[in-house]
């Protein structure tokens, strides 16, 4: 039997996750690029509607350093940036998914 007072949250595969993947906006980026990508930035923000620049910049460099997206710049005139997942990234279009599922089978009609 486990005992609660030997556990570390810390020490689980769940809490690397969610410090991967957690906060308002970085489950949505995720959602969004496995749907529609490639995805600009601008498309990015229409699609999560009130996020600031900064706030969607920050958690984008985020998702980046921590291998779950690319981004692509393409020096052109005006300069374009697109943003997709990487193959790190793909591997949690399963886990995502399920979280659609059960969100599509229990919310209220």
């Amino acid at each position: 039997m486990k005992r609660i007072d030997e556990a570390d949250f810390s020490e689980t595969g769940y809490c690397y996750t969610l410090s991967l993947i957690s906060g308002k906006y970085k489950p949505v980026i995720l959602y969004c690029l496995m749907e529609y990508e490639p995805v600009r930035f601008n498309e990015m923000q229409r699609y999560l509607k009130n996020v600031a620049d900064k706030t969607l910049s920050q958690n984008l460099k985020e998702l980046e350093a921590n291998g779950l997206i690319v981004r692509m710049f393409y020096p052109q005139v005006p300069p374009k940036v697109e943003y997709s997942l990487t193959e790190r990234g793909h591997s949690l279009v399963k886990v995502l998914d399920q979280l659609c599922d059960w969100g599509n089978a229990n919310r209220p009609i």
